[in-house]
């Protein structure tokens, strides 16, 4: 799980190096205006949570600073992708995780590993939107696996063969 997480940061990291400043920080409209830098946020964001609640045992998904330095620096965001790779793999341990729903927060027990895969199943989905916004502004080649999730990568391997 650690290695499936480094890894899809890692390669998220080298498509971002790649991805002109202006793509970066443009809004798309086949992605309903966002940025990939909004949505790049948003997956270091959850990252965020989880790490930094890991000490508290507590996390809040939706209580989250919203730094738009993430979202309008890529140079910041790629930093902020290295500290999560280097402080990410930790002892499983209980966690407590809010949301807000309607107005109220709501508790539910969780663990670090089970959020841990949350965030990486999380990320691709975003890493899939990402993909869209790429395609509309760029030619980069992307990899195949870029925003497809391992389980789905290897479904292809077998049907192929």
């Amino acid at each position: 799980m650690f290695i499936a997480s480094a890894n899809t940061l890692e390669q998220f990291k080298q498509i971002l190096t790649l991805l002109p400043d202006d793509a970066y920080k443009a809004p798309c409209p086949v992605l309903s205006n966002a940025t990939i830098g909004q949505h790049t946020r948003h997956v270091i964001e959850l990252y965020l949570c989880l790490i930094r609640g890991y000490d508290t045992e507590a996390v809040s998904y939706d209580k989250r600073k919203r730094d738009t330095r993430i979202e309008n620096e890529k140079s910041f965001a790629l930093q902020q992708l290295e500290w999560v790779q280097e402080k990410l793999e930790k002892p499983n341990k209980s966690l407590r995780v809010t949301y807000e729903l309607r107005g109220s927060d709501t508790s539910l027990e969780s663990n670090y590993y089970r959020e841990v895969m949350y965030n990486l199943e999380h990320a691709i989905h975003h890493h899939a939107l990402i993909k869209v916004g790429i395609k509309h502004f760029t030619e980069l080649e992307l990899p195949d696996s870029f925003g497809v999730a391992p389980s789905t990568m290897e479904y292809r391997k077998a049907c192929a063969q």
